[in-house]
């Protein structure tokens, strides 16, 4: 199932995720899956990419000075079941974010179910930027959300 996954950049010091999940919770929306991670190390990764790839936007040193600066932020990507309300939100309080359409999968909690879903996507040519899940318990249902280089490839073979 295709879900818009909402991306936002958080000052990395303590509370900040309580200040976050109870402005949500005041307002009634869930949150179903999150990520987080350091910035600084988004940034880096994106400057190594920028590098093999060729298509480098900016110079080593704006780099190195994004990735100083990125360090006291932490890169969030979240879904959650009322993405307009949680955008509005989210506007209102002053957050910096961004949008992507991802990819949902529940997949039974048992091994070679990730292979299974990654393959696929490797069949039909697709690359996974990124990949994050979890499970409540062993008789659960894993949900796993799938970030593809090529959303339309990928929407028309994991229909619901």
């Amino acid at each position: 199932m295709v879900r818009t996954e909402i991306s936002l950049f958080m000052k990395n010091q303590p509370g900040e995720l309580g200040k976050l999940s109870a402005l949500f919770f005041q307002e009634g929306i869930n949150i179903d899956a999150i990520m987080i991670q350091d910035a600084s190390k988004y940034v880096q990764d994106l400057f190594q990419a920028r590098g093999k790839s060729l298509k480098r936007i900016a110079s080593v040193a704006s780099y190195n000075s994004m990735r100083k600066d990125s360090a006291q932020f932490a890169l969030i990507r979240m879904l959650v079941n009322n993405t307009d309300q949680a955008m509005e939100l989210l506007n209102q309080n002053d957050y910096i974010f961004d949008i992507m359409p991802v990819i949902t999968v529940e997949l039974d909690n048992k091994p070679g179910q990730l292979a299974e879903m990654a393959s696929k996507f490797g069949r039909e040519g697709i690359n996974i930027n990124y990949v994050y899940g979890s499970v409540s318990g062993p008789d659960e249902k894993c949900l796993f959300v799938f970030c593809p280089e090529d959303i339309d490839l990928a929407s028309h073979i994991f229909k619901d």
